[in-house]
C-alpha cells in the first residue's frame, strides 16, 4: 500500500510522541509521580507504531510490556493523557489509575496487559477465536518479546491458531535481550521467525529500526488473516536504548551489553531514520519536523499537566470495581 503525505506524517509524528511520553514517564518515576516501575521503549517505536497504525478500529492489539505498549496505544488511537495517568495512578487514566502500568483500553481494541511472560498468547488466541466466530474481518495483533519466544505458551497457541486458521499476526520485537540475557545464549538460532516454519505458517524478518518496513510487513500480514489465511510471524530486529526497568539500573556486572553496540544502536535510531528519510524525499522539510516536534512536546506537556491534576480514585469505590449487586 503507497502511503500518502499524511499517512506518513502520521507515523513520524506518531514515534515521536510515543518517545516525549516514554521520556515523562522516565522523568516522572524519578520525580516520584509514577505509582508502580516502568519499561522503557526508546528505541523500539517503529515496531509499535509501524504495525498498529491504519488498523481497524475494531481490531485488537496486546501492545508488550516494553515502554508498556505505548507506542501502540497511540497508533490504535489511544490517549496520551489517560496513558500518563494511569501510570500516575489518577483517576484520567484508562482504567482510573487502578492498573498503573498494566494499560486496557477496550474502546480502542487494547484489551490489557500482565506482567506474566508469554501470557499474551493464550488470551489472543482466545481473542482470535471469538474474532473468527464474530466473522467481522476483525484481525488480532499479538506482539512480544524475544524472551517469550521461548515460552511453552507461544507454541501450544501458535499450534491451534494454524489449526483453526485464526486471524492472528504474531509481532515479535526481538532487541536482543529478555532483561539480561543475551538472545544468543537462550535460543539456538539467529532468527526466531524460524520458528513459523514449524507450523507452516509465513515467517518474515524486518529491520524494526525502519518504520516502513515494519509496517508493510505487518499490513502484509493482517490482510492475509482478514481473508481467511490464517496467522503468521513478523519478527522486528530492534534494541531498547535504556535500562530492562527504570529504578533498576543496568550495571557492569549484570548487564551483557556491550557500550559500542548501544551506541551503534543508537545511531539508528527509528525516529533519526525515518526523518532523515522523509528530508531525502521531500515530504517534509526541516521545517515541518521542527514543528511537528514542538507540537508533540506540547502535547505531552499538557498530558502531564492533566494528569497531575486529576485526583486519585476514592478507595471507598475500590469494592464496587469487584463485586456487582
Amino acid at each position: 500500500m503507497q502511503l500518502e503525505k499524511e499517512q506518513l506524517t502520521h507515523l513520524y509524528r506518531t514515534m515521536l510522541l510515543a518517545r516525549r511520553v516514554d521520556e515523562t514517564i522516565v522523568k516522572g518515576l524519578l520525580e516520584g509521580k509514577v505509582v508502580s516501575f516502568f519499561h522503557s521503549g526508546q528505541g523500539e517505536e517503529a515496531v509499535g507504531v509501524g504495525g498498529c497504525s491504519f488498523l481497524n478500529e475494531d481490531d485488537y492489539v496486546w501492545g508488550q510490556h516494553r515502554g508498556h505498549g505505548i507506542a501502540h496505544v497511540l497508533a490504535k488511537g489511544g490517549s496520551a493523557t489517560q496513558f500518563i495517568a494511569e501510570h500516575y495512578g489518577k483517576i484520567a487514566g484508562s482504567c482510573r489509575g487502578i492498573s498503573a502500568n498494566h494499560f486496557c483500553q477496550p474502546e480502542i481494541g487494547m484489551l490489557g496487559a500482565a506482567g506474566t511472560i508469554g501470557s499474551a498468547f493464550p488470551l489472543s488466541l482466545g481473542w482470535a477465536v471469538a474474532a473468527k466466530k464474530r466473522a467481522r474481518g476483525q484481525v488480532v495483533l499479538c506482539f512480544f518479546g524475544d524472551g517469550a519466544s521461548n515460552r511453552g505458551t507461544l507454541h501450544e497457541a501458535m499450534n491451534l491458531a494454524t489449526l483453526w486458521k485464526l486471524p492472528l499476526v504474531y509481532v515479535c520485537h526481538n532487541n536482543l535481550y529478555a532483561q539480561y540475557t543475551p538472545i544468543k545464549d537462550a535460543y539456538p538460532r539467529e532468527d526466531i521467525a524460524d520458528l513459523a516454519g514449524g507450523f507452516g505458517i509465513p515467517g518474515v524478518i524486518v529491520d524494526g529500526q525502519d518504520v516502513i518496513a515494519v509496517h508493510e510487513a505487518v499490513q502484509a500480514a493482517v490482510a492475509r488473516a482478514r481473508s481467511g489465511g490464517g496467522p503468521s510471524l513478523t519478527e522486528c530486529k530492534t534494541y531498547r536504548y535504556r535500562a530492562h526497568s527504570e529504578g533498576v539500573p543496568d550495571v557492569s556486572h549484570a548487564d551483557p551489553r556491550p557500550p559500542e553496540e548501544l551506541e551503534a544502536w543508537k545511531k539508528r535510531d527509528p525516529i533519526k531514520l525515518f526523518g532523515e528519510a522523509l528530508l531525502a524525499q521531500g515530504v517534509l522539510s526541516q521545517g515541518d519536523l521542527d514543528r511537528i516536534d514542538k507540537e508533540a512536546t506540547d502535547e505531552v506537556e499538557a498530558a502531564e499537566k492533566a494528569a497531575m491534576e486529576s485526583p486519585v480514585l476514592d478507595p471507598a469505590t475500590l469494592e464496587t470495581l469487584v463485586y456487582a449487586s
